[in-house]
C-alpha cells in the first residue's frame, strides 16, 4: 500500500476507535486536485466532534503530515481536518444530512466539468 492509503486507514481506524458514526471514505482521484481522499464521519455532540478532530489531527502529525490543521474551530456542528492529501469532515448528523457531501463527491464528474 502507498503512504496515502495507509494514512487513510489510520484515520478511519482512529475515528472508529473513538466512536465516530457512519464513516465513509470517498476517492477524489480523477475528480479533484484538492486531495486524494475525503473521509466523512459524524459525531454525537459538539464535544465529540471537537475530540474526534483533535484525535485525527494528532494521528496525521504523528505520521508525518506536519502542515495539517483544523478548520471550523468556531463551529459546534462541523470540523474539517486538512491533511493535505486527505480531507476529513466531521459533522453533527443533521448538518451532514443537509450538506450531503457523500452524494456530491461520490458521483462521477465529467472531465470537462472538473474545475478544481
Amino acid at each position: 500500500m502507498d503512504k496515502i492509503s495507509d494514512l487513510k486507514q489510520i484515520v478511519i481506524n482512529t475515528l472508529d476507535a473513538n466512536k465516530a458514526e457512519n464513516i465513509v471514505s470517498i476517492s477524489l482521484k480523477d475528480k479533484s486536485s484538492i486531495a486524494d481522499y475525503m473521509i466523512v464521519a459524524s459525531g454525537t455532540s459538539s464535544r465529540h466532534i471537537q475530540a474526534l478532530s483533535e484525535q485525527v489531527l494528532e494521528k496525521l502529525k504523528n505520521n508525518g503530515v506536519n502542515e495539517c490543521k483544523i478548520e471550523g474551530k468556531e463551529s459546534n456542528e462541523w470540523k474539517l481536518v486538512d491533511g493535505i492529501d486527505l480531507i476529513v469532515h466531521i459533522f453533527h448528523p443533521e448538518k451532514r444530512k443537509f450538506y450531503e457531501l457523500e452524494k456530491m463527491w461520490s458521483e462521477l464528474i465529467p472531465k470537462e466539468k472538473l474545475i478544481i
